[in-house]
């Protein structure tokens, strides 16, 4: 049940196309995270690779001797490329793993205004301290946590809407759109200035980015939801929690055996923020008309046709269910995860025919190779969160939608290992694990969705309103 808070109407009544200016607020401010997120990933990889872990640098850097002790600990013994790999893996996986913490804290001390603004102050400062060799771990653990508890951000969406208002899935819609446009301005930006100019610029504009998104925050406070009502421990204590009936309990275990899957199904994905950024920069005939175009790009082309293809796959199954009937969830991210398998046999192909012919090989193969992963990582990502949603008992559909990205988390952590292989086997030989290992996970779903079709539909007679889950 939402609290009484939830459910009254925003201290301001203005209206923004439509939608009101506390709206206006959250999306710009979210678009901004998302900026400043997306534009130090473009550069991460390659910054390391190319400049930071190299001698003399690498020396400079505050806490590093014990930090490259743990990662051995964790990945084998790295160095080098494979060491970058294995950092932006973990900090990936951090970061898609922290908002459950942060949510936390808003919820139980700070509440969600407060934390969101602590948030937005510490992915400044780490985007700001990355510009300097010695405080890139510090840097790092900052985003990190701004991160966490910025990820609250999409609850006050929801607290601007009563249940009942329609408005609210159009106001999920805006706010993950300003997001998705942010994504693909992002490297052309930060990735411009770091490759082209100088590392601690690029840097430096995703820091401004985010001081412009606290600025943005705090300017429109008086237009945000107000904070939900928090009960009391004895009152929580004192509520009413009915137990899982028998059917519950097999749904949930069965959702989370299913995350290791999805995350092995995610890989290929995740692996344009990792290893890819390092083969493209080796594989890609990157010049045009004499201008070396920066390889922080590739990432923009992805988020651009990841836009796109979101809305033609969800298109696409209404058309196919109008003439057939409905496909069951978990099905449909079967089928995602088979596209997935098929976009590394692109790069596989493409790095074959560049080492053969010792030359480099045409952007077209990544068009290609985004196209077809994208193709399936809808399928996979968004249908996945509805079958989550769907198939969780109603009272518990925001804990497992936020326990469906775990498995974006559990992703980062193996591609952490798995970018670091790039070093010591051929690239075609790399593509290809990743080919047969998506193509696993891709067989495993079919076999599930044959075993669990009666376990994994919805629960309870009223389906969650994903709007709802995500507020």
């Amino acid at each position: 049940m939402h609290a009484p808070a939830e459910t009254t109407k925003p201290r301001s009544q203005t209206w923004f196309f439509g939608h009101s200016t506390g709206l206006a607020t959250l999306s710009f401010t979210e678009a901004w995270v998302g900026f400043s997120y997306y534009g130090m990933m473009s550069l991460l990889t390659l910054y390391m690779t190319s400049y930071l872990l190299k001698a003399p640098h690498e020396a400079h850097i505050l806490f590093f001797a014990p930090f490259h002790a743990f990662l051995n600990g964790l990945y084998g013994n790295r160095q080098g490329p494979a060491l970058a790999s294995s950092v932006t893996g973990l900090y990936s996986a951090l970061a898609y793993g922290v908002p459950v913490l942060g949510g936390m804290l808003a919820d139980n001390f700070l509440g969600r205004t407060r934390t969101i603004v602590l948030g937005a102050v510490l992915m400044t400062a780490g985007h700001l301290l990355m510009a300097f060799e010695s405080t890139f771990l510090i840097a790092l653990a900052l985003i990190i946590a701004g991160m966490g508890c910025a990820g609250t951000i999409k609850a006050q969406v929801g607290g601007l809407y009563s249940i009942e208002d329609t408005r609210r899935a159009d106001a999920y819609q805006v706010f993950l759109l300003l997001f998705n446009i942010a994504v693909i301005i992002a490297p052309l930006v930060c990735g411009t200035l770091g490759e082209s100019y100088h590392w601690s610029w690029g840097f430096g504009a995703a820091g401004v980015g985010m001081a412009v998104g606290l600025v943005v925050y705090l300017a429109g406070q008086k237009t945000l939801p107000p904070e939900p009502v928090r009960l009391k421990r004895a009152e929580r204590t004192a509520a009413s929690h009915p137990a899982l009936t028998r059917r519950e309990k097999k749904t949930l275990i069965v959702l989370a055996l299913l995350l290791p899957v999805l995350a092995i199904s995610a890989i290929g994905n995740q692996e344009i923020f990792n290893g890819y950024m390092i083969w493209g920069k080796k594989y890609y005939q990157l010049v045009f008309f004499g201008h070396v175009m920066p390889v922080a790009w590739l990432l923009s082309l992805d988020a651009f046709i990841s836009s796109g293809m979101i809305f033609g796959v969800l298109m696409f199954w209404r058309w196919y269910e109008k003439l057939r009937g409905p496909v069951d969830e978990i099905v449909k991210v079967a089928i995602g995860a088979g596209f997935n398998a098929v976009a590394p046999l692109l790069l596989a192909v493409a790095s074959l025919l560049a080492d053969q012919g010792h030359h480099k090989v045409g952007l077209i193969w990544g068009v290609g190779f985004h196209l077809v992963n994208d193709l399936g990582f809808s399928n996979v990502y968004a249908i996945g969160m509805s079958l989550y949603s769907r198939s969780a008992p109603k009272r518990m559909g925001a804990t497992v939608v936020n326990a469906f990205v775990l498995h974006i988390f559990l992703a980062n952590l193996f591609v952490g290992y798995l970018a670091g292989l790039l070093e010591s086997m051929s690239a075609p030989s790399f593509w290809l694990l990743h080919a047969g290992l998506i193509a696993g996970a891709a067989v495993i779903l079919i076999v599930c969705a044959r075993i669990f079709r009666p376990i994994l539909a919805p629960v309870g007679a009223d389906e969650p309103d994903l709007a709802e889950v995500a507020g």
